[in-house]
């Protein structure tokens, strides 16, 4: 077989690794000896890693994710044991397809935002999509969608992430208007996909972003439905820091 007709046919197979490792392989297979079997498996499961590499590359910074908020970077010895559990639980994936929601309360500084973003980084290493918003951001955007008839069109485009993280719910007050963009989202994704929510208040103080205490009932409903709240009631990080610096300082 001509060589050039071989590397035509696994460049239009789209296997970019089997074509750049071939002739190594080749090498390496007839200095030990590998069957048929054994060189196709080794070319074929190169192509298989750096593939999922690619996807997983791909859809980190599709995610917006901030790069630093992984499970590396988070102090867990913090939380008590029972959230602990819960995170190892949500780690593990299964309550996207649940379509469960994941509610996320604590004081600033407690940690909110990094663990939801460290549980959206394991997500995408199993393959799944996944979309960081800050809620106020997210909530112009549908804003700007409504006032230009494009709002199913954001919604259908944001449905397709299994897990779409909204930070910082309620910390700037919204208007009427703003408060109806989000709830058709929240609405939307009602048992279709999983919301991923950080807010520093109690659902108690809900009426503050809805405005209405119909819709803030409504609104809590359908996240609770299908839901794990995690209540990280601890000492801000940042204060700790601060704290632990004036202390070396001593």
């Amino acid at each position: 077989m001509d060589q050039f007709e071989l590397a035509l046919c696994i460049k239009e197979l789209k296997m970019p690794s089997v074509l750049e490792y071939f002739a190594e392989y080749s090498m390496t297979a007839g200095k030990e000896g590998w069957g048929f079997e054994r060189f196709l498996y080794e070319l074929l499961n190169i192509e298989r890693e750096n593939r999922k590499e690619r996807r997983i590359a791909k859809l980190l910074r599709e995610s917006k994710l901030p790069l630093s908020k992984t499970f590396a970077m988070l102090d867990r010895t913090r939380f008590p044991r029972f959230i602990n559990q819960q995170i190892d639980a949500l780690i593990e994936g299964s309550f996207l397809g649940r379509c469960e929601n994941v509610l996320v309360f604590g004081n600033p500084g407690s940690g909110k935002s990094h663990t939801v973003c460290a549980i959206g980084h394991e997500l995408i290493i199993q393959g799944q999509r996944v979309l960081f918003k800050n809620c106020e951001i997210l909530v112009q955007e549908l804003l700007i969608a409504k006032r230009e008839f494009m709002l199913p069109a954001l919604l259908k485009k944001l449905g397709r992430y299994q897990a779409l993280i909204v930070d910082d719910i309620g910390y700037v007050q919204q208007s009427r208007e703003e408060m109806e963009v989000l709830f058709t989202l929240l609405a939307d994704r009602y048992e279709k996909a999983s919301t991923m929510i950080t807010s520093n208040l109690a659902f108690s103080e809900w009426e503050k972003i809805f405005k209405d205490p119909m819709t803030t009932a409504a609104a809590i409903d359908r996240l609770v439905h299908h839901s794990m709240i995690l209540e990280l009631n601890v000492d801000s990080y940042r204060l700790e820091e601060a704290k632990k610096g004036k202390n070396n300082k001593k």
